[in-house]
């Protein structure tokens, strides 16, 4: 924004004069010799003990202190910052500006009679002159690579700097009362009265020349915590953003931003437009895409786990409506803006990337006929693939990772080529191969082989080769003058050589360590069409709870409905903020081992963690995000009683911190770290105590083997069954079934489940323990809604700017909860273990049979053990 002169400063306090702008304010005031007091507005003044005056200008009270110029009256007086202030001064037409310099600055021209759209239209213009006028704004868009004057004033980019609500009428007047309500209606200020985009680059969607939407992005990074960075207009997004585009080709890029989209434009991609976010692609969008008769759309949404899953299933819709539709594939992690960035030049970067997105329709990839995007792109790209066939050159030449040659590397210019068990670096026609780098995972020593071989020009070779450790001054000192005579070369150049060299080990090294340290991820596998379709037919299948128990039944476990189904619901719960534990209970030899690996090899093997045993600190140690969303499994509680305090603190509080004492990596010294491991984790025990641990059991739903005779004799049929030709061919088949649900699970997305009928359910609560078991009972609802996920309609909902997909529960999910809850939860509630109580349970009945036969009253009745052990 324009600053105000000091010569507009100077004007405004000695050419209005306070005494008439106090006096037109309504205060009432009294002559007092060649000045005026009154009471002072700034505190409870009895007696007037403010002074105003006339021959300076200012004011003074001698009561509260305040004081200062007509500028500073009207902060006070108005609760407003100093250029506003200033402003209304030289505009409010109750004042007399006539000898006042008008600012320069962009007036805001609105008024309460203008319709809702008239006022977003013009506060859209607003924030596209302060911008222009704003240098941290412009330094902003200039970091990000999208400030071309052509781009911003073609998509009437703004920013919003909090001066809107200074150009309003004032607050008590009744135009400035009704624009600010039809400014909160639009969505431009909020309830509260701040600006909603405050402190963002504003990005506006039109369509017909109307606002119909607008992203704002924060430009500062060091926000309050809690304050989003993105935000939308409040509502459902609206509008397609550079819709003029889809008229001029029948292909188009899709972006999963605004930014995204401005990025590929402004590198001369103009057929663009963009996603608002990975679950905001519109019906709106779709809809235009149809009606301008698109054939092909690129998918640029961010290449991390997010995009690549909301790529596959815009395909899928896409596809449906006769859409082809490729993938464009930046480095991982990588968005276009960051890619184009960090890839120079970003023009051809840019262009090889669409040129080689990956065909991720359905059937055979069509022929992609030549379009504008292509036209563009191999024009621009023509001498960045000079002499060799675009086609051919691969994607590692396509798209290099952020730690290749085409990034540059932070603290050094030594190149090396780097193989499993060397590192090869040159200096002319010294040649250094250093070896053994891989054993140094300490800071303190960097002890290597390094072989130094010159070749001359008649094609003879000289060589040195030596072990020692590059941080020991008299051994480095020792190698370079004994290389120095073997090679007959001057020690100041072996000198500089090895310094080189010692810097880039020292890097690679630092990045050997930290790769060390960090904890190695298991990668989810790709899955082929066919998997794919395989997996969403089971996932969509109408009796996938009966299919379930089925592929159970055929993994070998016989009986157990219930059970092997709560079982596998649990352990679908790991994609909720809040999952389910298991602890399945039964004597030696029951068969709960055999329960348990049943369901957990129906489970993709990266989000399983699975232990015999553990240690009363190992859980502390296991990395940030290792257990993050995953299954957690112990072959026997009894194996993690020492750990049994932090697993109950990872179920309940969802993360785990432990302060410990060790040494410093680079000084030796002691000192204490802090160590983190983050959940939520789903976990799933198995034991054969009869007493649990109550604090244990109070977080887990405990599920008890069937130990009946009949159980028993189901059990040795199927041991034989699977001695016979058709036993040994089912287990071959067993392969596919468990294949087929680890890719299901994979395709099981952490949505949010909200439940309708919530506050209609009822559940007993004569004990305080049910507290845990109603959250339990709720949980399991939430787990066959989300397992049911690709059943039901994904909705979204816009929240304090952040765009939430979720899915709702529905009546049949609560029958099925209910029916499972009724056995499981009566298990746990009971006071005796299962066992007891069938034993219990069978005297019970043995008694009152009897009494019946006799004809006598039970308190009569007589039994021994022996009569027990008969029955």
């Amino acid at each position: 924004m324009a600053r105000i002169t000091d010569n507009q400063l100077k004007q405004l306090k000695t050419n209005i004069s306070l005494f008439r702008l106090i006096q037109s304010q309504g205060y009432q005031i009294k002559a007092e010799g060649k000045d005026h007091i009154m009471n002072c507005p700034f505190h409870d003044d009895k007696t007037p003990s403010l002074k105003i005056s006339t021959h300076k200008n200012v004011f003074n009270c001698f009561g509260c202190g305040a004081s200062g110029t007509v500028i500073d009256w009207m902060m006070k007086i108005k609760n407003i910052s100093f250029r506003h202030a200033c402003e209304t001064l030289m505009h409010d037409a109750g004042m007399v500006v006539d000898k006042v310099a008008k600012s320069s600055e962009p007036f805001f021209s609105l008024a309460s009679s203008q319709n809702n759209q008239a006022i977003l239209n013009n506060s859209i213009n607003y924030y596209h002159e302060v911008l222009k006028q704003s240098p941290e704004a412009l330094e902003y868009l200039k970091s990000r690579g999208v400030n071309n004057p052509e781009l911003i004033n073609t998509f009437k980019l703004g920013y919003a700097n909090r001066t809107l609500g200074y150009k309003l009428p004032p607050k008590t007047r009744k135009d400035g009362i009704e624009l600010r309500k039809q400014l909160q209606t639009v969505g431009i200020l909020r309830t509260s009265g701040h600006e909603h985009f405050n402190g963002s680059i504003v990005v506006p969607v039109f369509e017909n020349n109307n606002v119909v939407e607008a992203y704002g992005r924060k430009i500062r990074n060091n926000l309050r915590k809690g304050t989003p960075k993105h935000l939308y207009l409040p509502g459902q997004h609206n509008g397609v953003f550079n819709s003029a585009c889809l008229k001029s080709s029948d292909e188009v890029i899709l972006c999963e931003s605004l930014i995204d989209a401005l990025t590929f434009w402004n590198h001369g991609f103009r057929n663009v437009t963009t996603s608002y976010g990975t679950g905001g692609f519109t019906d709106g969008i779709m809809e235009a895409l149809k009606a301008n008769k698109i054939k092909r759309v690129l998918i640029a949404y961010d290449r991390d786990q997010a995009g690549d899953q909301a790529a596959k299933e815009l395909s899928t819709k896409l596809n449906a409506e006769n859409i082809d539709t490729y993938r464009i594939q930046f480095p991982k992690n990588m968005d276009a803006n960051e890619y184009a960035l960090n890839v120079t030049p970003a023009t051809k970067s840019l262009g090889i990337v669409i040129r080689k997105a990956q065909w991720i329709g359905n059937g055979q990839e069509p022929a992609r006929t030549a379009s504008s995007i292509d036209t563009q792109e191999l024009s621009q790209t023509s001498l960045a693939v000079k002499g060799e066939n675009l086609n051919s050159l691969t994607a590692e030449k396509l798209i290099p990772e952020p730690s290749a040659s085409v990034v540059p590397e932070a603290g050094s210019t030594t190149n090396a080529e780097i193989t499993e068990h060397e590192v090869l670096i040159s200096f002319g026609k010294r040649k250094y191969r250093i070896r053994g780098l891989a054993k140094n995972l300490s800071y303190e020593q960097l002890k290597v082989n390094i072989h130094i071989r010159i070749v001359d020009s008649k094609g003879g070779e000289n060589y040195y080769i030596d072990t020692f450790d590059l941080y020991h001054a008299k051994a480095r000192s020792t190698y370079i003058k004994q290389a120095s005579i073997e090679l007959a070369v001057e020690q100041n150049v072996i000198k500089k050589d090895i310094g080189k060299i010692l810097v880039k080990l020292e890097e690679l090294q630092e990045q050997q360590i930290k790769s060390a340290l960090e904890p190695q991820e298991k990668e989810q596998p790709k899955l082929t069409e066919i998997q794919y379709t395989q997996a969403m037919e089971l996932l969509k299948s109408p009796s996938l709870l009966e299919r379930i128990t089925q592929d159970l039944t055929a993994c070998g476990i016989i009986g157990e409905n219930t059970n092997k189904l709560t079982g596998y619901l649990a352990c679908v719960s790991r994609k909720l903020d809040k999952p389910l534990a298991i602890i399945i209970q039964s004597t030696s030899a029951a068969g709960k081992s055999s329960l348990m690996d049943a369901i957990l090899n129906l489970m993709p093997e990266e989000e399983l963690t699975q232990y015999s045993a553990m240690t009363g600190q190992s859980l502390f140690y296991m990395g940030e995000t290792s257990l993050k969303h995953k299954i957690l499994a112990i072959a026997e509680e009894e194996g993690a009683q020492n750990a049994s305090y932090a697993l109950k603190l990872l179920q309940s509080e969802g993360k785990l911190t432990i302060a410990s004492t060790g040494k410093d990596e680079t000084s030796g010294n002691m000192e204490t770290k802090e160590y983190h491991v983050e959940g939520p984790v789903m976990l799933f025990l198995t034991t054969t105590a009869i007493d649990i641990d109550e604090e244990l059991m109070n977080r887990c739903l405990v599920l008890t083997v069937n130990e009946s005779r009949e159980q028993t004799q189901a059990i040795h049929d199927m041991q034989r069954d699977q001695h016979t030709l058709d036993g040994i061919l089912a287990k071959q088949s067993k392969k596919q079934v468990i294949d087929l649900h680890q890719n299901a699970q994979r395709l099981i997305q952490p949505l949010l489940v909200a439940n309708p009928y919530a506050k209609e359910l009822t559940f007993i609560n004569d004990k305080t323990r049910t507290r845990r078991d109603h959250m339990k009972y709720l949980t399991l609802i939430n787990s066959i809604t989300l397992l049911h996920q690709h059943q039901r309609k994904i909705k979204t909902v816009n929240h304090q700017g952040e765009t939430l997909s979720y899915i709702e529960v529905e009546k049949q999910d609560i029958a099925m909860a209910n029916k499972l809850a009724h056995e499981i939860l009566g298990r746990s509630l009971d006071e005796l273990p299962p066992q007891t109580r069938k034993l219990l349970t069978e005297i019970h009945q043995l008694v009152t049979g009897n009494c019946k036969t006799e004809g006598i009253e039970q308190s009569d009745y007589y039994f021994s053990r022996k009569t027990i052990r008969d029955a």
